[in-house]
């Protein structure tokens, strides 16, 4: 089971998304693929928080890979995406730990202020990363009372699925900042199965990296 990547972003009033921070573990990804699958989980993660309502929890099946989403009244949302084997109950349940500690560390207050992820001084990220790779351990550390009510999670079976009707993936991606870089990603002979891609290639090196 593997947790690849926490991002926390923030959806203001008029629906506009801003990334806030985000580490990765792609240690499983040989080095040339790391860029491109960095930057292609960045604007899943950007996507499903603007097609969120707030507030909700989603989580969407792309082959046999997650993505879970949670986004706070205030607007504060945080997206994991990981394997097939990853617990839904525990994401969310880290998901709601990594931003509350997000908001301990930094007031809502200063928000406004955080232009790019560089701007914002939260280092809680991969300790998150490290911790939350065994849900089996995580788990057993946060059981008491924090199982996420299944009715109010919705479930998507792809990431199509959360777009509007004729909208597609690849022209969202083609208009998106670094649209190049990432269409190289998803472009094709990855088109058809995108995040199949993601884990063609493994090798045995282990690495952390955040923004």
């Amino acid at each position: 089971m593997k947790l690849y990547s926490i991002l926390i972003f923030h959806k203001d009033s008029t629906g506009k998304v801003k990334a806030m921070k985000s580490v990765f573990d792609l240690t499983s990804f040989s080095f040339f693929q790391r860029s491109s699958v960095q930057e292609f989980m960045t604007f899943t993660g950007k996507l499903l928080v603007e097609r969120s309502a707030v507030p909700s929890r989603s989580c969407v099946k792309e082959n046999e890979y997650f993505c879970y989403t949670y986004v706070r009244p205030d607007g504060l949302a945080c997206v994991c995406i990981s394997d097939s084997e990853y617990q839904r109950r525990v994401a969310f349940t880290m998901l709601n730990r990594v931003l509350d500690d997000f908001v301990s560390k930094v007031a809502p207050l200063q928000w406004s202020s955080i232009k790019t992820e560089k701007d914002c001084l939260y280092t809680g990220l991969p300790e998150f990363l490290a911790k939350w790779q065994n849900p089996r351990e995580a788990d057993a550390m946060t059981r008491v009372q924090e199982e996420v009510e299944e009715t109010k999670i919705v479930l998507h079976n792809t990431i199509q699925s959360v777009l509007e009707r004729g909208e597609k993936l690849d022209d969202l991606v083609a208009a998106s900042e670094g649209g190049m870089n990432v269409q190289s990603f998803t472009g094709k002979a990855y088109k058809a199965d995108r995040l199949q891609y993601l884990t063609k290639q493994h090798h045995s090196s282990s690495s952390t990296s955040v923004t």
